[in-house]
């Protein structure tokens, strides 16, 4: 990993070249003093006095100073080091004794914890998977890098909304989870998330006993100098004393995105809809790491599942269903996505046929489970449906979509739980903070802890550069203008080639073959003499493909971007990436995501025109997946 200055780091340097081991003070004693063991030291000590003193080779009296010992109890203790082959040690004329470790490797693998205070920045060399855990609940991995297992760096960044989603009562426990991480405390980074903690904290919407909506701030000059400077008379209808103010509840949204921006996120303690009782029990067990989503989400009563394909975030939410026992209205993309979730609840509850129902333009049930396109339930002839029932819950499944313009109606549907699910919460257009302003925190663990745990399949990523092989293709992009360019780039007819190499050199595996472009998905098919699947194809023909496919009654299938998202395809163990959406990285990661499952291994090629910016384009769109600590490659075609 690297420092802004873009070498490889350990610490900090000031402009005049002296090194800064952080908010330590020179007269202040040393932080490995305070974790010594009075009677000896330990390998893991005596390494962070090698790190300390920058030296592979140390002395007793070294030793002595940076542990807090003695100069005998430091040699007795290395010499009984040395003893059990932990140490190697020989004499030399400047001093007595010099001690190295006997496996110099062991140097050059231990974890390594970097603290970057002012930027607030950590980096962690071959973290272990508790530690990554730990990180996770309090910072955002930014980076990872490396090509090989146990290898990389990981690059964590502490945000604002990291701080403000934090599963701790109270900032004392926060800062002890912290300080139990990191090499050093920081008193500096410490007071900023003190502040932060405390931001979160300093609006609340309530509901007043004559029923309309207020916003009140802990502090008078909180609600003049930001609430009323940031807000206008479309937002605050009344002022009702220093501290309260009367709020037009169709904007709640609105306010809730404003403040959060400004860096004050709105604690909502209105009495909403809490739902007719649902009697309902979950028969399926849920693993530690769901069971730990549901308990944070609970607590909150909002939040945003966040985790990779495949790591059963439908089963969290219909853990959180069972557990508020409310009845439920689910938010989906399409009408496919719909009928999966019928088939989960009837699979993981034991809801009768009755109780659930989808409401789309197949079908319109309403139910105390009753699942929705999102199309359906922002259009006004359908709207009063929904809002005039009170529901306990609201899951709003692929909850990235909820800002654009046509969806984010639904987010103003009155329900005490608001649960939000997604793989990948990114826009290309930066409206991703939206959804957690709209829905609630991001809630979820280290993509990388769940692939060292095997609940997902890791899958193996390569980038192939193609080059042109037909010089009327090469001359069709050259004489096109800039935007037309990356479209034939996309569509170069070599790349019908090498899918198909890669189809026989994978002959038996369940592959996914992904186009952009219509005529491009059935050149592909036509030369693999398989089906193509688009939006043109019909709903029946699509679930009879779909469900072949998941049976193993048919191997290969080459899909449009409708593949992109919720469509359920388990245990496709080979996708091929023809063209996409630029440089989307929600597309590369959903892509990547049809091959991530428990168990079985997953090969993902991306093929992009050699030259073109097609490179550019295949590198952003995984890089998205390199930031979750998935090793992706790249490799030219000859």
């Amino acid at each position: 990993m690297t420092d802004e200055g873009g070498g490889r780091s350990g610490t900090e340097t000031d402009p005049d070249g002296a090194a800064d081991t952080g908010d330590q003070g020179a007269g202040e004693p040393d932080p490995l003093a305070d974790d010594s063991d009075p009677d000896g030291v330990t390998m893991d000590e005596f390494y962070d006095v090698v790190e300390a003193e920058e030296r592979p080779v140390l002395t007793a009296s070294q030793v002595a100073r940076r542990a807090g010992l003695s100069q005998a109890g430091a040699r007795d203790a290395l010499d009984d080091l040395s003893d059990g082959g932990d140490l190697e040690r020989v004499d030399v004329e400047t001093d007595p004794v010099v001690y190295y470790p006997s496996t110099w490797g062991e140097l050059a693998e231990r974890e390594r914890v970097v603290l970057f205070p002012e930027r607030r920045e950590v980096v962690v060399d071959r973290p272990t998977q508790y530690t990554r855990a730990r990180l996770s609940q309090f910072a955002h991995l930014v980076d990872s890098t490396g090509t090989e297992p146990g290898t990389r760096g990981y690059l964590y960044e502490i945000r604002q909304e990291d701080v403000w989603a934090a599963p701790f009562e109270d900032c004392s426990e926060l800062l002890a989870r912290m300080r139990s991480v990191f090499p050093r405390r920081s008193p500096h980074l410490e007071g900023w998330v003190e502040d932060q903690w405390n931001r979160a904290n300093q609006f609340t919407l309530e509901t007043h006993e004559e029923g309309y909506v207020v916003l009140s701030a802990e502090r008078e000059e909180l609600m003049g100098n930001v609430a009323r400077q940031k807000l206008d008379e479309s937002h605050l209808q009344a002022d009702m004393s220093d501290t309260e103010s009367w709020v037009n509840t169709e904007e709640l949204g609105a306010i809730k995105r404003i403040l959060y921006e400004a860096g004050y996120p709105v604690r909502d303690e209105r009495d909403l809809e809490s739902g007719d009782p649902l009697d309902v029990s979950l028969d399926v067990d849920v693993r530690a790491y769901q069971a730990d989503w549901r308990d944070r989400f609970l607590e909150k009563r909002a939040g945003v599942f966040v985790g990779p394909p495949g790591s059963g975030k439908t089963v969290a939410a219909i853990s959180v269903l069972a557990a508020v026992g409310g009845e439920t209205l689910i938010l989906v993309p399409s009408r496919e996505l719909a009928g999966q979730w019928t088939a989960e609840l009837r699979r993981h509850t034991d809801l009768p046929e009755d109780r659930i129902g989808e409401y789309h333009g197949g079908t319109k049930q309403v139910r105390p489970v009753t699942i929705a396109t999102y199309q359906t339930a922002g259009m006004d002839r359908h709207r009063s449906l929904f809002d005039s029932r009170e529901w306990g819950l609201v899951v709003y499944d692929e909850v990235q979509h909820i800002p654009s313009d046509v969806f984010r109606r639904t987010a103003d549907l009155q329900t005490k739980h608001r649960l939000g699910l997604s793989a990948t919460p990114v826009r290309e257009d930066d409206r991703e903070e939206e959804i957690f302003t709209l829905i609630g925190p991001p809630i979820g663990t280290d993509w990388g802890a769940l692939f060292d745990a095997g609940y997902v399949q890791e899958p193996e990523v390569e980038i192939r550069y193609v080059p042109w092989r037909h010089d009327d293709a090469r001359n069709e992009w050259a004489s096109a203008d800039r935007r037309e360019k990356h479209r034939v780039a996309a569509r170069n007819p070599a790349k019908v080639e090498e899918i198909r190499r890669l189809r026989d050199k994978h002959d038996d595996a369940k592959a996914l073959i992904f186009a952009d472009y219509l005529a491009q998905g059935e050149r592909i098919a036509e030369a693999l003499g398989v089906p193509f699947v688009s939006g043109e194809t019909r709903h029946a023909e699509r679930r009879r493909l779909f469900e072949e496919f998941r049976q193993g009654e048919r191997r290969t299938l080459v899909v449009s971007r409708i593949a992109d998202e919720g469509i359920d395809l388990p245990n496709a163990e080979l996708a091929v990436v023809a063209s996409g959406l630029g440089g989307s990285r929600r597309q590369g990661a959903q892509r990547a995501g049809r091959t991530m499952r428990p168990a079985g291994s997953a090969l993902v090629y991306v093929l992009a025109t050699r030259g073109t910016s097609e490179e550019d384009f295949a590198q952003r769109r995984m890089n998205h997946l390199a930031e979750k600590g998935i090793r992706v490659r790249e490799r030219t075609v000859e």
